[in-house]
């Protein structure tokens, strides 16, 4: 928007060639355009050839040039330093009401402040007292804007303040929840423990890669699993406390080194204020682990965001209806069905097929000797239905059986 284009040494450029369409704004255009100039040569520097003269000499190329002569009351060193002072005119034009304007205010803040010196008494407790308040009011302020965002100091190598307490929140924290360790085996046998545990002496049967045991999952199986996983989000939440607390304390130690002409005060303040933290650190603390045993100590299975059987079936219907998926397979993988029968004893191992409508497993994954169909029955007798709804409890896929009658 200010450029101003100077063309310089046209005299010297080779005979056919001109900077005709440079200088007319057309080939690189310009907002405010281009100005040419000759200057003196080296050779009539040398010469003793003076500006008056040097002048002359532009002023003549312009106009005997075929090229030029139609814009020569636009070129040369005098029109140059005629657009020159305009420009500087124009911006001091502009500048100059906000300019006075500026030193105005400055001007009576000063008398103000020279004013209420004209009765100032050194010795005046009064007056002590009021420069601590004002100091003191002053810290508390540039505490808040540090915090707000809003402070007159911006800090362009680092983050600081509540810039990094945000970024506490919303980086760092969710960081360490994804970083926390998670062994999705052990999960898996922590699964199964509690479910066979919970079912004791009753008939289980155990689908690994798959997970699910029995005909449902039991409530206490659900709770104890998801209550120790609730747990292990105390140190990510304590963590975080204690990296705001640490800034804070931080943000303290920059706002009292405006302080730093009173040594005792600035220390003081520090420490009273670094206490008083610390004292809120530890019932923050009390309530972030009060908020985690709330959490623990009821599961809202109600809450629209819960995946329950009920919106599983419902989702699996809606699922059903987009698309047909037949009688794919959906899993296959080793079944050990133990506690069938107490006279018998033990568990075995079978190779199972599981499809949208049945359970097959058969003696190994290689023969294909069929052990048992558990599918749909024929002629009206009674058969065995696969129920199948992701449980968002356990992560994966769950399986129940169930024997119905076809009509």
């Amino acid at each position: 928007l200010r450029t101003i284009g100077v063309i310089t040494k046209l005299d010297l450029m080779d005979e056919g060639t001109d900077a005709r369409d440079v200088l007319e704004n057309k080939l690189l255009p310009l907002r405010r355009g281009y100005v040419g100039v000759v200057n003196r040569s080296q050779k009539d520097i040398d010469g003793k050839k003076d500006i008056k003269a040097a002048m002359l000499a532009e002023r003549k190329f312009f106009l005997s040039h075929p090229a030029y002569r139609h814009i020569a009351d636009r070129m040369g060193t005098p029109h140059l330093q005629k657009v020159l002072n305009q420009q500087l005119t124009n911006h001091i034009r502009d500048t100059l009401p906000n300019f006075r304007n500026k030193l105005q205010g400055q001007l009576l803040s000063i008398e103000h402040e020279v004013e209420a010196y004209k009765n100032f008494k050194p010795e005046d407790p009064t007056r002590k007292t009021k420069a601590l308040l004002q100091m003191v009011q002053q810290f508390a302020v540039d505490f808040e804007k540090r915090i707000e965002g809003s402070g007159d100091q911006v800090d362009t190598l680092e983050l600081s303040g509540g810039a990094k307490i945000n970024r506490i929140f919303h980086e760092r924290f969710p960081f360490e929840i994804v970083k926390m360790e998670f062994n999705e085996k052990e999960l898996r046998r922590e699964i199964s423990y509690a479910i066979k545990n919970i079912h004791g002496i009753r008939q289980v049967i155990h689908i690994f890669f798959g997970h699910l045991t029995g005909l449902f999952t039991p409530d206490m199986a659900f709770e104890a699993i998801v209550k120790k996983q609730i747990v292990k989000l105390k140190g990510p939440s304590l963590k975080s406390v204690d990296l705001v607390i640490q800034e804070l304390i931080n943000t303290v130690k920059k706002c009292t080194k405006k302080l730093a002409n009173f040594p005792r005060l600035c220390e003081e303040t520090e420490r009273i204020v670094a206490n008083h933290i610390r004292e809120r650190e530890g019932k923050t603390k009390d309530q972030v682990l009060l908020l985690i045993d709330i959490q623990v100590s009821y599961i809202n299975t109600n809450h629209e965001d819960f995946i329950g059987f009920a919106n599983a079936q419902q989702r699996s219907s809606q699922v059903h209806k987009k698309t047909t998926i037949g009688n794919q397979v959906i899993r296959k993988g080793w079944l050990t069905i133990s506690n069938i029968g107490i006279m018998k004893g033990g568990s075995k191992g079978y190779w199972f097929v599981l499809t949208a409508e049945s359970l097959s497993w058969y003696k190994d994954d290689e023969t294909g000797e069929l052990a048992m169909n558990l599918g749909p029955g024929k002629g009206g007798g009674l058969g065995w239905r696969v129920h199948i709804w992701d449980d968002v409890t356990l992560g994966r896929f769950g399986y129940a059986l169930c024997r119905w009658r076809d009509r």
